[in-house]
């Protein structure tokens, strides 16, 4: 059959098979960049879904720092008015707490049922609550604190009644630093 076919033909056959051979290598050679397509695209991907892990990563650690700052923002509010009313009254109760705080009864006895898990402070139902001596310490520090910063206010300039409510939000969020250079500020 071959010899059949002329010289044209066979040029022709010849021809086939080469585009054949051309279109077949150009197909791997797609497939191949197909592959590195894809693959660049999930390595984009890859560093898109890391860049993305490390700012969540860092964005839960500034929401933990303020959650520990409110939770020991809690803390010091309580033993600071516990002590306060030990000291004025010779005891603290729940309900005065409650009053003073501005929250609940229920408030007030889920957070002293996390204090004294802590260690800060003693109390029975239906009892005063007690400051342990670790509760005693974070209670006179936290007053040391804000006895401090409403100095600074007024030093800046702040009427005593308006730095005693600023002071109060004021002295849970600053660092021992910045403490440190209000103190060398103040004097």
């Amino acid at each position: 059959m071959r010899s059949e076919i002329s010289a044209g033909g066979r040029a022709v056959l010849g021809m086939g098979r080469r585009f054949a051979t051309l279109r077949s290598r150009m197909a791997k050679s797609t497939r191949k960049s197909d592959s590195a397509t894809k693959q660049s695209e999930r390595a984009g991907r890859e560093r898109l879904a890391s860049a993305r892990a490390a700012e969540a990563a860092r964005e839960a650690a500034r929401h933990s720092k303020t959650r520990g700052d409110h939770a020991r923002e809690i803390a010091e509010d309580y033993v600071e008015l516990i002590a306060h009313l030990s000291t004025t009254r010779g005891e603290a109760r729940t309900v005065e707490l409650a009053e003073r705080l501005g929250v609940s009864h229920v408030t007030v006895n889920k957070t002293i049922r996390r204090l004294a898990r802590e260690g800060l402070v003693s109390s029975e139902p239906y009892r005063s609550i007690f400051l342990t001596d670790r509760g005693k310490q974070l209670a006179s520090a936290s007053a040391e604190r804000h006895a401090l910063v409403v100095r600074f206010l007024c030093k800046l300039g702040v009427e005593a009644a308006q730095a005693e409510i600023d002071a109060e939000g004021i002295e849970h969020h600053i660092s021992d630093a910045t403490m440190t250079a209000i103190q060398r500020f103040v004097g």
